[in-house]
């Protein structure tokens, strides 16, 4: 017999190794895809979950901003920022009343109150609230002003100083010498303006 002869048990053996190699091969053309594709998968769940936990913390932030902010408005209200007069009207006189109080305390004197139109309508951050407007003028000193205009700002309900004019009172002129005598009083003219809640149905 021929070495180059394969025996009948070497064939077998042969056969069956070329079996076990289709075998593996056809396993890797099956079996890699399948992995592949299965981390693939397991990528995409991660990065799904990653963003699902991203909006989770985005969400938990929502709901604590929403509850500062629902816990500011109530504070605002209790604290009394803003009118709680039901008319603008009597929102108007009681604002004079507080402002007048506020200038003869501070020893000086309340020329005129007078209540001015306010443009209600305006798209803007204050467009919830209707614009109270008294226009002030009075007479005093810089030391007088000073304090008016800071009991004026620090009072509840809250009310903001605008447009204020501020002009040295012309002297007296001086009998003796024909001269103009200086003077340290002020002519003081300016806005106070309050806020109130508009009703629901504005």
């Amino acid at each position: 017999m021929s070495n180059d002869t394969l025996t009948a048990q070497q064939q077998r053996w042969l056969a069956v190794g070329l079996l076990i190699v289709v075998m593996l091969i056809a396993g890797l053309l099956i079996i890699m895809p399948a992995v592949s594709k299965g981390l693939e998968l397991n990528e995409t769940k991660n990065n799904l979950l990653f963003k699902l936990q991203q909006y989770e913390r985005i969400l938990a932030k929502k709901e604590v901003v929403l509850a500062n902010r629902d816990k500011i408005k109530q504070q605002s209200m209790e604290q009394g920022y803003f009118n709680g007069q039901e008319t603008e009207a009597v929102a108007s006189a009681e604002m004079q009343d507080l402002i007048k109080q506020i200038i003869v305390g501070a020893g000086g004197q309340l020329t005129s109150t007078q209540t001015i139109p306010a443009d209600n309508n305006a798209p803007d951050d204050t467009a919830k609230f209707n614009h109270i407007v008294v226009r002030v003028s009075m007479t005093g000193n810089s030391e007088m002003l000073r304090t008016v205009l800071y009991k004026i700002e620090t009072a509840v309900p809250l009310m903001i100083i605008d447009q204020i004019d501020i002009r040295p009172m012309r002297g007296r002129r001086n009998r003796k010498t024909g001269l103009v005598d200086p003077t340290n009083e002020l002519t003081i003219n300016f806005q106070a303006v309050s806020f109130m809640r508009k009703p629901p149905n504005e």
